[in-house]
This record gives C-alpha cells, sequence and structure tokens, in this order.
C-alpha cells in the first residue's frame, strides 16, 4: 500500500521503521510478524521485485555506450560513478541531485529506493566473535560493546536461516561457522593458493566466500543462476534483498504499509511521556508534510542518513540532537579500507576452466593479532578477499597485435591469474563525524551533512602488512609477475560506513544499550549500521540483521511489560 498526499487517512500506527534497506527491512517484517501494524518509510521511488529489474537480462550492447558512463554522467555523479555502470546505476542516487560535503574526500555512496541498497550489496556474511566484541574493552579505545558473542549467536542462526547463506565450515574461533547451504566452488587456481598457503602456514587458510546467494531453492528463492549481475536486481530471487525477501514477508501478514518517495525530516519528541510521539515526513513528490504517530520507532535510513536524522530532531529537551545527551552523536564514524593487496600470474594449468561467473571470490580470514603478543606495529586486523582467473580479451587486448594472429590472440584464454585484498578494520576514532552544515541545505530545505573522515597510522600499517603478506602467499605459491598495489581509495569507498550512534553500557559515553534501545527515549532503536561500536574487519551487513531481529524481539517484550 502506497500512502501519499490527500489519500492520507490514518496516522497513527503501532511501529514507523524508517528505512527500507537490509536492516530497516527485517524490522518491518519482524514487527509486522509479530502483529504490530506498522508503517516503512522510504525517501526514495518503489522497486517491486520481479516487476522493477529493466536492466538485469540485458547484454553489454544492449546499452548505448555499451557497460560505460559517459563523461557528463561522471561529471554529474564522481562519487557514485565509480561504484556503479550502466547496468546498475538506477539504483544509485545522482550526487548533484542529493549532494554532501567533504570535509575530506568521502565516497557516500546511497541507492534511495524501496531495498536501499540490498539490491546493490556485495553479499558477503560473515559473524563477528569475541575476539571483536572483546577488542575495545583489551586495547582500552573508545567504549566496550554491551554484548558478547554468546548474546547474538542464536540470532545470527536465525537470520542465516532465513535469508540463506552458502559457504564452508572452518571451525575458526575468530570467525564463527555459521547455518550454511553448500558453498560454492573454488577453482583449480584458488585451491592451488589454499594448498600453497595452509602448507607454508597452517594459521592461514583460504576459503570460499560466504555469500547470500543461494546454491539451492531457498523459502521459494533461487537458486542462483551464477550469472554474477546481481547489482541489476535478481529475477530468481537468487540472493537475499529486503525486495525479494523481507518486504514481501511483512505484505503477506497484512500489517504492513509502505509508503515511498517519504524523507524523515525529525523525530517528534512528548516531553511530558518522555518518549517519541512520531515523525514528521517530507513528501519528495508535492513537498507537502505529515506526521505520523507510533508506540515504537526504529530508525535504519542508514549510519550516515541515520545520524543526519537525529541531529537534525531538535528539542528543549535535545537540543544537539535526538538522544544526544552523550554528545557522542555523529561521532565514531568508521569504514573498512580495502586499497592495499597484491596480484600475480600462474604458468600452469593450462587445460584447465571454468563455466558460469561465479558470483563471489575466496575469503582468507583474518590471520593477524589473533594474540595480545603479536609484535606488530599495528592493532586488530584484517580479512584476504579475491578471486582465480584465467586473462581474457579484456586483459590481453591491451598487448600489441593486428589481424587473424591478433583475433586468436583474443579468443584464447591467458594465462591464470589472483587478484587478493585485504578488508582491514578502521578504529572508531572520535573526531571522525557526521555534522550538520551550518548553511548549505538540499532541495527539500533540509542541511546539508558534513562528512569529516580519515585513515589513519594504525590502518596506513595494516595496509602495509596487507600488501607484503599478499605478495608473499602468491610468491611462495609459486606466482610470477607478482605486484602489491594500494588504490588510496577514500573513506566510505567499501561502503561499510558504520558508527555514528553507538551501543555501549554506559549512557554518558554511547547512544545506545546492548539491545540497540536508544539510552534516552526508551521506544526508539536504531539497528543499522549506526549501532556499532567497533567495525572488526567482517562485512558488516549479516550483523546488522542479527541485532535487527533481536531488537525487535526485545521491543515486543518491553512493550507488553509496560516498559515502552
Amino acid at each position: 500500500m502506497y500512502k501519499t498526499g490527500s489519500s492520507e487517512s490514518k496516522a497513527t500506527y503501532d511501529a514507523i521503521v524508517i528505512g527500507s534497506g537490509i536492516s530497516g527491512g527485517w524490522a518491518a517484517m519482524e514487527l509486522c510478524k509479530k502483529g504490530m501494524k506498522t508503517l516503512l518509510l522510504e525517501r526514495g521511488r518503489d522497486v517491486k521485485h520481479l516487476v522493477d529489474y529493466p536492466t538485469a537480462n540485458l547484454n553489454p550492447w544492449d546499452f548505448p555506450h555499451r557497460l560505460n558512463h559517459s563523461i557528463k554522467e561522471m561529471r554529474e555523479s564522481p562519487r557514485q560513478s565509480p561504484h556503479t555502470d550502466a547496468g546498475d546505476e538506477l539504483f544509485y542516487v545522482n550526487d548533484t541531485e542529493h549532494p554532501y560535503i567533504e570535509t575530506k574526500p568521502f565516497s557516500w555512496i546511497r541507492g534511495y529506493q524501496v531495498g536501499g541498497r540490498s539490491l546493490t550489496w556485495g553479499r558477503q556474511c560473515y559473524r563477528l566473535s569475541d575476539l571483536d566484541f572483546e577488542a575495545n574493552l583489551k586495547d582500552g579505545i573508545a567504549v566496550d560493546w554491551p554484548l558478547r558473542y554468546k548474546d547474538i549467536a542464536a540470532w545470527y542462526d536465525y537470520t542465516e536461516r532465513f535469508i540463506g547463506v552458502s559457504g564452508q565450515a572452518e571451525r575458526l574461533a575468530q570467525l564463527p561457522d555459521g547455518q550454511f547451504l553448500p558453498g560454492m566452488e573454488l577453482n583449480c587456481i584458488e585451491r592451488h593458493l589454499g594448498d600453497a598457503i595452509r602448507k607454508n602456514d597452517q594459521s592461514r587458510l583460504l576459503t570460499i566466500a560466504r555469500v547470500a546467494n543461494l546454491t539451492r531453492g531457498w523459502d521459494g528463492r533461487g537458486p542462483c543462476q551464477n550469472r554474477n549481475l546481481c547489482s541489476r536486481g535478481c529475477p530468481f530471487g537468487g540472493y537475499f534483498s529486503s525486495n525479494s525477501s523481507t518486504i514481501p514477508a511483512a505484505f503477506q501478514t497484512g500489517n504492513l504499509t509502505l509508503r515511498p518517495y517519504s524523507i524523515v525530516a525529525e523525530l517528534l519528541y512528548d516531553a511530558d511521556k518522555q518518549r517519541a510521539k512520531g515523525v514528521r515526513v517530507i513528501d519528495t513528490l508535492s513537498n507537502e508534510s505529515f506526521e505520523y504517530y507510533a508506540k515504537i520507532i526504529f530508525v535504519n535510513a542508514s549510519t550516515i542518513a541515520t545520524a543526519g536524522l537525529l541531529l537534525n530532531s531538535k528539542s528543549h529537551r535535545f537540543p544537539t540532537g535526538f538522544g544526544n545527551d552523550s554528545g557522542e552523536l555523529g561521532h565514531n564514524l568508521m569504514d573498512h579500507h580495502s586499497s592495499a593487496g597484491a596480484s600475480g600470474v600462474h604458468d600452469g594449468y593450462q587445460d584447465s576452466y571454468y563455466k558460469g561467473r561465479r558470483p563471489c571470490g575466496f575469503l582468507i580470514p583474518r590471520y593477524r593479532n589473533l594474540s595480545p603478543d603479536s609484535g606488530l606495529n599495528f592493532i586488530r586486523g584484517y580479512n584476504i578477499q579475491g578471486d582465480g582467473e584465467r586473462q581474457g580479451w579484456g586483459d590481453l587486448g591491451t598487448k600489441p597485435g593486428f589481424g587473424e594472429d591478433f583475433k586468436k590472440q583474443l579468443t584464447n584464454p591467458g594465462k591464470w591469474s589472483i587478484w587478493m585484498a585485504g578488508w582491514g578494520e578502521c578504529l572508531p576514532y572520535h573526531d571522525n563525524k557526521v555534522t550538520l552544515h551550518s548553511s548549505e541545505t538540499d532541495k527539500w530545505g533540509l542541511p546539508q551533512l558534513e562528512i569529516d573522515f580519515s585513515f589513519r597510522e594504525n590502518e596506513i600499517k595494516m595496509m602495509e602488512d596487507i600488501s607484503k603478506t599478499s605478495e608473499e602467499m602468491l610468491v611462495n605459491a609459486g606466482f610470477k609477475e607478482v605486484e602489491t598495489f594500494n588504490y588510496h581509495k577514500p573513506g566510505g569507498a567499501t561502503i561499510h560506513e558504520m558508527g555514528t550512534a553507538r551501543m555501549g553500557r554506559d549512557p554518558k559515553t554511547s547512544v545506545l544499550n546492548g539491545y540497540n534501545q536508544m539510552h534516552a527515549v526508551k521506544n526508539v532503536f536504531i539497528t543499522d549500521g549506526s549501532c556499532m561500536t567497533s567495525s572488526a574487519c567482517q562485512n558488516p551487513s549479516l550483523t546488522y540483521m542479527a541485532l535487527t531481529a533481536r531488537a525487535c524481539d526485545y521491543a515486543l517484550k518491553e512493550l507488553k511489560r509496560g516498559n515502552i
């Protein structure tokens, strides 16, 4: 159901969810399944599963510029365009239409539509462990997580069973196993690298990525067709998205109202009841404002937008932003770095090839700083992600040649190659932050967000180690032409931003408690990346989903007890 303009007939719901991406979709489904009449607000357009994936089956030659952007498109969207092509750009914003202020270079990658970035995410699903949940406390950095692995393990199980995660159990303490569908297969060069790594260092291993791509049909979806066109939207439901899974499940309950084209401008505070009473929404089509009311509000607008919304929600009680008693709102912004690594080619396995386009690569789980006496010049760690493939015409086309012999060269596969890079932890620095600009506004009159973020010495030293150890692993496995790299990508480029409304044990130093509940306003919950107390090095979306399901369960129990 879509409500807009004069058709508004109901303003009060049991619950309001702001944002329809990975965590917002989960919140909507969980609340609806628990009998809550729920309003799901999305600032962008509607995208219906199957119906609204117009590029899903197109070939490169079906696009005017093949899959390339025009110069005009790159100028209008300098931050989004490096992350998109002509096949999926419809699921990303235009930077000119949606500006923000960068104190230092920062790529804020966004998708304003129903489903948000769940349509374009990388689908990697890894659990955090107590190595991660205890890290801040042991290192004396920032604040301690208010939960441990045992508090969320069952919710990881619950989430994985619903979304469908393919992968391989490896019995690693630093990367707990989950509820897996059969994993996708490594190819011969990846297996070769994995065998060499294990032979040279028993503390390291190479495994297939754990991804929300289905290796068999699951809950009426899939299986994955190995097309590797996931970011265009999958008509087969071969990977998890809000559009293919949680939002349809919420609709099936009869309890969901979806309202796209709806920017939430502020949360409304009831000073007498000391609770949030609702939200003020701007209709992006008509520019009209509406107010909606609910018993419970889940804020899932994504980390930076959530911080902006809360900072803009000022009142006599909260003059510096909604729930900001600690002064930490907007601070401690984190993003993984994924710039450093190495690549190489191998002369072997010339009689082997592969079929299809597997939509994931391999993973080398974290192997640094697993014990406190590592002797390294940085703390925390990283995992290595990469893939092996045979060089094709795109690689070989840069070599000199002409005529029939050149064409034959392009149609014969080249050598096997490996590309691998580290996804590394970023520490929670207080002065990496999101603020409201004092004068610049967007076209709806809302303050533009100003992002001040940089990687620091610890991350830089970690990148150096990533390149060094990646090179060593390739050389030891017999690869040639091994080259290290560091792309020096800005913050935001890994698209794992988190931390601006962190969880913690003490209301004086954190925004949320251990159940993602706002310390200062008991009926507001935040379960997107904002809540993260540290970043770990694992792709974080699985943790967002597990925390969301857990928070919804807690919220309903507290509501029944009369505590909300």
